[in-house]
């Protein structure tokens, strides 16, 4: 080892790049540097890929990152471009895809909302959409937040009183809804307004949101004075509100150049290690908001690598506008420009260096060192809660990565277990897995456990006999629960019909058996400093059998129970060869372990709703090959149920319309099969 790095991985690696050599072109492409397992660890572009790959033949003058990369290098993959833009593109979406480890990686899946604005009707809808924007009509943002979109809709609904409803509602209102009461809606509808007034509010609202606001409200102002001197006053206060309605909309531009229409703002701060990038959207003049992101990326990056990686990636698929102010110079800041101007128009990146626009971008970037600040400070507290954790449980710190395990069913049916994870940065809710309960016999290749726990089977206690019975436990004995009556827990106990103990035995054996199988070594960052499981001793023992089972012997594992009549504030925490201990109520770390506890209870009970509403729209009918969705329709609506449609014989199934004699023996046979 030299600097952390393995010497003899680096020959290897070297030698599978020298090898690749022989076959790779001197064009422009993209390559791919893939483990032993498969997975990308890096991809790259270059405008002469057979010379950026000799490169890495020559370890000496590569960083200790580098060398660590080329050393897990078994094998090399690329794909040529026509031009080195067209490359550049293909290799932030492939980063985007892949997530390589060595690349700097913006962990952002979502899309932005926008306003649309819909066609092909008599009287347009104004709502709020996400998504492909494939449907006619037009589309205004994007929005940073759905909080911004609702709060933009809700004044464009008082200052042009436009619909919001669905066609079907539409077409169906016999009398006005709520929002045209409270004077949000002009109720075409019901006819309460001509389409052509109509229309000339839909081309207001069209013409605010694409930046003549001004003009909009100097219109509405003329109105508001001649429907005064008309005496018409009611005509003159429902203008007077419109006009307030934009007010509304322009007083939430808290940020506001002229001169910028249509441009988004991207500044970055870097500090610790860590960046932290400010987007603010400007589309017609207005300031749609703004979000902040925290690419990952080596600590040895440079800010102008990191903005410029960032840039690439954030615009992968996504709506440009022509103009992109940056506070940063980026590397390769002419090539990242054509690349973007390939599809669509030109985008300009800018780099102000005074004026307005130089203001703007000190401004967010002021905002972007505020947001890494309260960032730094949360990890420190985090890291610090972490510390604290391992204090009391008696473990070598630093921890950087716990799981938290539930199981929620109902009496057996529709039965999940759930791990969700936490680390220095918080939650990390892309590493959060669901488990599926297959079955309650042991996996394939496991051995039999020492102690099983069957399903609880209680007397039947109703109101003294309960109260004792929960006031009074049965004792326990050893470690294990040996001796314990079924369902009983640390201060409770669970009448459940599903096996709780057989579940979990479930999850870890598939969790770690998985974990030994793809990463033996442990290298990769995902093995857990510490498993804490929702539970008692019970489910503590049955963690550590499996643990057992499958050779591991050097992992902490701690169980979190609710103490004397479930209450908050009072749970227990059982460990291997420890008595049980508690935390003082008020301890930081007590409130941290309950909210990661709460938190997997949270995702298991989620997983758990989500699977048994699938349960409920499925059909027996579902289960037959062959059976779509005509077909099944005809069979309900000829029996009215599938329940019938079982009941029914081969002769009658033959009678249903669209269902020829084959398609009848297979139904037939498929609910009598064992007859």
């Amino acid at each position: 080892m030299v600097g952390g790095v393995n010497v003899g991985g680096v020959a290897a690696g070297v030698a599978v790049l020298r090898a690749a050599l022989r076959s790779v072109p001197a064009s422009p492409g993209v390559y791919r540097m893939l483990d032993r397992k498969g997975d990308a660890v890096y991809v790259g572009k270059a405008r002469n890929l057979k010379s950026r790959v000799q490169n890495y033949t020559h370890p000496a003058g590569l960083s200790n990152r580098l060398r660590r990369m080329v050393a897990e290098t078994a094998a090399l993959e690329i794909v040529v471009a026509a031009t080195e833009a067209e490359a550049l593109l293909l290799e932030c979406n492939l980063i985007k895809r892949l997530m390589p480890r060595y690349n700097v990686l913006l962990r952002d899946d979502k899309s932005f909302p926008f306003i649309h604005l819909t066609a092909e009707h008599n009287f347009p809808q104004l709502t709020k959409f996400r998504g492909a924007r494939d449907k006619p009509g037009l589309f205004f943002g994007p929005f940073a937040s759905a909080g911004a979109v609702n709060r933009t809709l809700v004044a464009l609904q008082k200052a042009f009183l436009l619909r919001s409803c669905s066609d079907s509602v539409f077409n169906n209102r016999t009398r006005p809804c709520l929002l045209h009461q409270i004077k949000r809606c002009s109720a075409p509808c019901v006819g309460r307004i001509e389409g052509a007034d109509y229309a000339r509010l839909i081309d207001q609202a069209q013409s605010f949101l694409s930046g003549r606001s001004r003009d909009i409200q100097q219109r509405l102002a003329a109105e508001m004075d001649q429907a005064a001197e008309a005496l018409d006053f009611e005509a003159a206060a429902m203008i007077r509100d419109r006009i307030r309605a934009l007010s509304l909309v322009q007083g939430h531009q808290d940020i506001h150049v002229p001169g910028i229409v249509d441009a988004d703002v991207i500044a970055a701060y870097q500090a610790g290690g860590q960046t932290c990038v400010q987007v603010f959207f400007f589309r017609g003049g207005h300031n749609w908001g703004n979000r902040a992101y925290f690419p990952s990326h080596d600590r040895q990056l440079a800010v102008e690598e990191v903005l410029g990686a960032f840039v690439g990636q954030f615009y992968d698929a996504r709506p440009k506008p022509p103009l992109v102010l940056l506070s940063h110079p980026l590397v390769e800041q002419q090539l990242i420009e054509e690349a973007l101007s390939l599809h669509g128009g030109r985008v300009a990146l800018v780099v102000p260096k005074r004026g307005d626009k130089k203001k703007l971008v000190d401004r967010i970037a002021g905002s972007a060192r505020e947001a890494l600040g309260r960032r730094l400070a949360e990890s420190a507290s985090q890291r610090h809660l972490l510390d604290g954790v391992a204090a009391a449980f008696g473990l070598e710190p630093p921890l950087n990565r716990i799981e938290v395990y539930d199981n929620s069913h109902i009496q057996g049916s529709h039965a999940v277990g759930a791990m969700i994870v936490a680390g220095p940065d918080g939650l990390a809710k892309n590493a959060y897995r669901k488990f599926t309960i297959r079955g309650l016999k042991p996996a394939d290749g496991a051995a039999a456990s020492s102690i099983e726990a069957p399903t609880p089977t209680l007397p039947r206690l109703r109101g003294r006999e309960l109260s004792a019975a929960l006031a009074n436990p049965p004792p326990q004995t050893g470690e294990g629960r040996v001796g314990v009556t079924p369902g009983w827990e640390d201060g409770g106990f669970s009448s459940s019909g599903g096996d709780d103990y057989a579940m979990m035995r479930e999850v870890f054996r598939r969790r770690f058996g998985r974990a030994l199988k793809e990463d033996p070594e442990r290298a990769s960052g995902l093995w857990p400093d510490l498993v804490l499981i929702d539970g008692g001793p019970g489910q503590l023992s049955v963690a550590r059998e499996v643990f057992a089972e499958l050779g591991i012997d050097d992992l902490a594992v701690a169980a979190i129970a609710k103490g004397p009549e479930r209450n908050a504030g009072r749970e227990r925490f059982f460990l291997p060869g420890r008595p049980p201990l508690s935390l003082e109520p008020r301890d930081p770390v007590l409130y941290f372990l309950q909210r990661l506890r709460d938190e997997a209870h949270r995702f298991a009970i989620g997983a758990h709703r989500a699977k048994r509403a699938k349960a409920i729209g499925q059909s027996p009918l579902d289960e037959i090959a062959g059976i779509g969705a005509r077909r099944k329709h005809a069979l309900l609506h000829h029996f009215g149920s599938a329940r019938a449609v079982a009941r029914a014989g081969l002769a009658e199934i033959e009678r249903v319309t669209g269902i020829s004699k084959t398609v009848a023996k297979k139904i037939y046979d498929h609910f009598h099969a064992d007859g």
